[in-house]
This record gives structure tokens, sequence and C-alpha cells, in this order.
């Protein structure tokens, strides 16, 4: 199709048929509807138990994207006497209004997860659940599972443990805003500003996490920059696309966020309960990041360490931090997506490479993905005292489809992603792009140009080039309907 400036494409619906085309069941059946009617019918106020406590008096709040409506947790810290810093996640207890085996339940073990889009959603939970009565929006009382950790000086986590709770987020902030005022480069939001306190549990909240990020670094643990972008709209239209920047705000949830999942990891561990693990098995192609490292004049061990690899980014990144994202890129693109798996008692943890531990789940999602919403079943049996609600071949089962659904939902993501450049790079046709070569498959050289982060298919010029090749490329065509861009090599 010609590339027409001004050319309206209903993005939203080709995002629905990219759905349909592979697997997913965009619309909630009728079933799961009365049920989203029936909760509303009986709302009432969380109960307090003796399994319940009452923590809304703790100044909670959340950080996410601007956007986001469907909060999954909030954060809180406190000083201990001996300088160690007390953290709590809230995680949005889902399971109480989605029981095992309900409408909305057997949707969500279809779909297993929410698929972004970037110019519509397609959430897991109808929207009355997942931004409302299961979110932990600002001001309001939620059930919630909290997971409870101290961080040393040091930045080990200790005394990990989890229980219920009745929570109230006090704020709802967003990471553009409280990522530069962290960081020293930015104003206090209002909400932040307008509170000495607040301001200081965000603080303490900082130093937790970047203790932890140190230690998980010290371990082993990869820094990875992940270059991505995100729609620029205006009156629903794509009219560009604009980078998607990590930032102090964004690390500190991600910190937190990875010490909740090994406090759960062990807690079932511990409690000789089957789970599922979410693992980064160790690079096949090991043989390829150890010869990228080699072009810069670098080595690493002829077998996998992810200490050494971490090691060997950090320098890139001081040395040439202009092309780290390229290298950043490749080694991502090398070690390959992570999966989830059964781990039944006495199991060889399979770990995750990345992340360098031996222990870890997904919990901290229940509103957004499958997975978390069973293990968040898992750990509330655990508290209970109660048996299982899932036996290993059930469990075996929701491991593979949610891995399945997970590669799917990058399908979608990836194709939708490459409309929206599309529509935005049409009048870009003939510039040149430095690139880094993503993909060499039997359908072809895949490329992403780098400012703007667009992929697309090398169609001339691709001959000898592998994954981490950095070269450039001229923008010959794009088709917003196929999501084809098309980049010759300069």
């Amino acid at each position: 199709m010609p590339n027409s400036p001004g050319t309206h494409y209903d993005l939203p619906a080709l995002a629905r048929q990219e759905m349909i085309a592979e697997g997913f069941t965009p619309d909630f059946p009728p079933e799961a509807q009365r049920q989203v009617a029936a909760l509303r019918a009986h709302a009432a106020a969380p109960a307090l138990s003796s399994a319940v406590r009452d923590l809304r008096g703790l100044l909670w709040s959340s950080i996410d994207n601007d956007t986001s409506r469907d909060l999954d947790q909030i954060e809180m810290a406190e000083r201990l006497a001996n300088g160690a810093i007390r953290i709590r996640i809230g995680i949005a207890d889902v399971d109480t209004d989605v029981p095992k085996g309900s409408p909305i339940d057997t949707h969500a073990a279809a779909n297993c997860t929410t698929v972004y889009t970037g110019v519509k959603n397609f959430p897991m939970l109808p929207d009355d659940l997942s931004t409302d009565l299961t979110s932990l929006n600002e001001h309001a009382d939620r059930l919630s599972v909290v997971v409870e950790l101290t961080v040393a000086a040091d930045g080990t986590a200790q005394d990990g443990t989890a229980y219920r709770a009745v929570t109230r987020n006090a704020a709802q902030l967003a990471y553009s805003s409280v990522g530069p005022w962290l960081e020293g480069q930015g104003t206090a939001p209002a909400k932040v500003a307008a509170s000495q306190d607040l301001q200081a549990q965000l603080r303490l909240q900082d130093e937790a996490a970047q203790n932890l990020r140190a230690q998980r670094h010290r371990l082993g643990a990869l820094d990875l920059d992940r270059s991505e972008t995100e729609a620029v709209l205006t009156d629903g239209k794509v009219t560009g696309i604009q980078p998607r920047f990590r930032n102090r705000a964004s690390q500190l949830i991600e910190d937190f966020m990875v010490a909740a999942n090994g406090v759960i990891a062990r807690l079932l561990r511990d409690n000789r309960i089957s789970s599922i693990r979410r693992v980064v098995k160790i690079p096949e192609r090991w043989d390829r990041i150890v010869e990228l490292a080699a072009r810069t004049g670098d080595s690493l061990p002829a077998d996998p360490d992810s200490g050494a690899l971490n090691t060997y980014l950090m320098k890139r990144r001081a040395v040439d931090p202009v092309h780290y994202a390229d290298v950043s890129l490749a080694v991502v693109k090398l070690m390959g997506p992570g999966e989830y798996v059964l781990e039944r008692p006495g199991d060889t943890a399979v770990g995750h490479f990345a992340l360098a531990v031996h222990d870890y789940t997904h919990s901290t999602a229940p509103n957004r993905r499958f997975a978390d919403l069973v293990t968040q079943r898992l750990v509330k049996a655990v508290l209970a005292n109660q048996p299982s609600p899932y036996g290993d071949a059930e469990l075996g089962g929701v491991a593979r489809n949610c891995t399945l659904r997970e590669d799917a939902e990058r399908k979608v993501e990836r194709a939708m992603s490459k409309r929206i450049a599309a529509v935005a790079m049409h009048d870009r046709i003939g510039e040149v792009f430095p690139a880094v070569v993503t993909g060499v498959t039997p359908k072809g050289v895949f490329v992403r140009a780098l400012s703007p982060a667009v992929e697309g298919r090398l169609m001339r010029g691709e001959q000898g080039l592998d994954v981490g090749d950095q070269i450039r490329v001229k923008l010959l065509n794009t088709d917003p309907v196929r999501g084809f861009i098309d980049f010759g090599r300069v």
C-alpha cells in the first residue's frame, strides 16, 4: 500500500485482528460480564479478621506509568533501630473477587496476560475489576497480600515473609515525575511537594532500592538497557513515536518487585509446595556473546557467567555510552526470552540467569498476569494452612500456557509496534540511520534503527550479518497495514 501522508489507519481495529490471529479472545463472555455485575452489586468494604491485618494507617504509595489504571502494587518503608530498612509491598488481592474456576478466571486462564498495543489495551480482567474493584486505587481500602522484608545496608534481603492485610494507597504517583525528582533533575510532583512525610518516605524507599540493586549487581545480575518506544497520540491518531526511558523511580519499583518475587518463591519452596517459577536459562548462544565482547577488545569466559557479562556491560556503558544500547539489545536477543516452569519440592531450581538468582517467580501483577494470580492462590493457601489449590499436572499446564501466551503477546505487541512505527515514519523514507542487527532467521535479517528505535527487515545487503552487528541503513518503504518497515544497508 502506498504511503500517503494524512492517510488514516484504524490501528485499534488492526490490533484487535492481531489479537485474534494470535489466539487471544479480546472480548469477555456474557457469563464473565454477569460475574462482574454481581460483584458490583455486592461490593462491600474489606473485612478485617485475625488473618487480615489493618495497615491502612501506613503511608503507602504507588508509582507506575502516567496512564496506568490497573494498579497492582503499593509500597512503603521504615527505618529500623539497627539502620536497616523494612520494606512492605502490597499486592492487589485479586483472588478474592476472581475465585479459581469462575467465568472471569476461565477467561484469564485462556488469555494469561493483559496485552498493551500502544493504541488499545486488551485487559486480562474486565476493567471494572482491574482498574477499580481489584486495583489499589488512591484513597480506596483494598485487600492486599503484603510482602515484607528487611534490607540491610549492604543490600542483602532478610526476614522475608508474607501476610494478608487491608491497605489504603495514599498517593498514586508516576515514574515520569518522581524519577527526575529522585535524581535531582526535576521538582517534586505536586502530591510529593505537599507532604514532607511522603518525601521522606520515597527517599527511604529509594535508598533501600539502590542498596538492593547494588547487591544484585555484585552477585552478577545484568543491568540491561532496553530501548523501548511508545506512540505519540493526538486525538486518537498516531503522530509520532518517542523513547520510553527508565529512571530512578522505575528502577525503584523494579528492584522492589524482584525482591518481593524472591521472597514469595522462597516462601513456597520452604513450605514444600509446588509452584510456577519464572526462569531465564543459561544462554545457548553464549559463544556469540563472547564474540561480540572480543570485537571491542574485551574477553568473557568460555562458560556462561552472568557476573563477568555484567562487568563487561558496565565497562561498555562507561567507555562508549552512545552505543551501549546496541550492545545491550544484542545481549537481550542472544539470551532469549524468559519462561514459566513447574517446580516441585526437591527439584533443582533452574534460576534466572539475567537476575543471577536461583529462586524467582512472578507474583506482583495479578491484575495483568495469570501466573501471578495462580501464585497468589498458592501463597494464600500456605498462609491459611490449607492444601494447594493446584495439582502438579495442572500447574505444569498453566506454566506452559502462560509461556505460550506470553510469546503470542510479544508477537501482537511487536506487530503493532511496527504498524505504529510505519505510520510515524512514512514521511522519512530515504533517510539514513545507524542500526543494530536484532535477528537472523530463515525469513530474513532484521534490524533496529536507533533514534528513533524502530525495527524492520533488511531488504538488501543482508549477507554475512549476525545478531549484534552495527550497520547503517536507509529507510526504503513502510506499509502500516501489514506493519512492514523495509531498510537497505548503506
